[in-house]
């Protein structure tokens, strides 16, 4: 099976390019950022622009890739900026259909137009099972009956903006909103959270609220899972939170390892849950 890696930003394409090659794929990646990449791509690699969906497709195919995995962040596009190759502007209108409705609405036309061209679409967690969140805890901090209140909020606001291709992501304290993520992300939505007063939220000695990062529903689970990592946990610190919860079996988490020590140097749950019921 020969693959091509459309690599964004961040640490998720090199976690999915190294467990790849672990399992002995053949790799083309092909860079949708200027990052660099020192793991190997047996098949080589090669910069695209966002407006090169046609270049993509005929370089893929030369190299004989049948499989594409999409991962890593990509900041949307300015539309008006784009510089599209011919296939790219036949695809145009759809893809600005699609992007009114939401993030996911749009990943699902570019995965469709992937799979017009003939290319079989792979997950990240496909390549990398061990990226997916168990069921349970990571690290040694347990939920608290007294958090389950916000934990349970937290995770069906979180639905309920996904539902509406807002976001994956909300906080909850004290059983308040106080946040909810959208074209933000959610280390700035964590940023937002740890200037409001801490009376509204907890702090290092007294913590209080949760996290919850969850799939939306309906959601395509092959692009955009939710993830978490070493950072999530360090800005949910800094907003004095108790824990962070995700669908067990229903997002990433990358740095594993480091992610369960800063949790443990924090005081901090990291949990994966059950998908809550319809």
């Amino acid at each position: 099976m020969k693959i091509g890696l459309l690599a964004g930003g961040g640490d998720l394409p090199r976690a999915v390019l190294d467990g790849a090659n672990r399992a002995g794929h053949e790799i083309f990646l092909g860079k949708l950022t200027d990052e660099n990449f020192e793991s190997d791509t047996s098949l080589g690699q090669k910069q695209f622009s966002l407006g090169e969906f046609g270049k993509i497709s005929k370089v893929f195919k030369k190299v004989g890739v049948t499989h594409i995995c999409l991962a890593g962040y990509v900041d949307r596009p300015d539309f008006s900026d784009l510089k599209p190759d011919f296939k790219t502007l036949t695809k145009l209108p759809g893809a600005l259909l699609a992007a009114k409705k939401g993030d996911d609405a749009l990943l699902r036309y570019v995965i469709e137009a992937f799979e017009q061209e003939g290319f079989k679409i792979l997950s990240p967690q496909e390549l990398s099972a061990s990226l997916l969140m168990p069921a349970g805890h990571l690290g040694a901090h347990r939920i608290e009956d007294g958090d389950r209140a916000d934990a349970e909020k937290a995770m069906k606001t979180a639905r309920e903006i996904g539902a509406m291709d807002i976001g994956q992501a909300a906080v909850v304290c004290r059983g308040v909103v106080l946040a909810v993520e959208a074209q933000e992300g959610t280390d700035a939505m964590l940023q937002r959270v740890a200037t409001l007063p801490e009376n509204l939220r907890g702090n290092g000695s007294k913590r209080v609220g949760v996290l919850a990062k969850m799939v939306k529903p309906d959601q395509d689970k092959r692009v955009d899972l939710p993830t978490i990592g070493p950072r999530t946990v360090e800005l949910a610190a800094e907003a004095g939170l108790a824990g962070i919860i995700v669908e067990a079996e229903g997002a990433l988490v990358l740095g594993r390892e480091e992610l369960i020590e800063r949790a443990n140097e924090a005081n901090i749950f990291v949990v994966g849950l059950p998908p809550l019921e319809s």
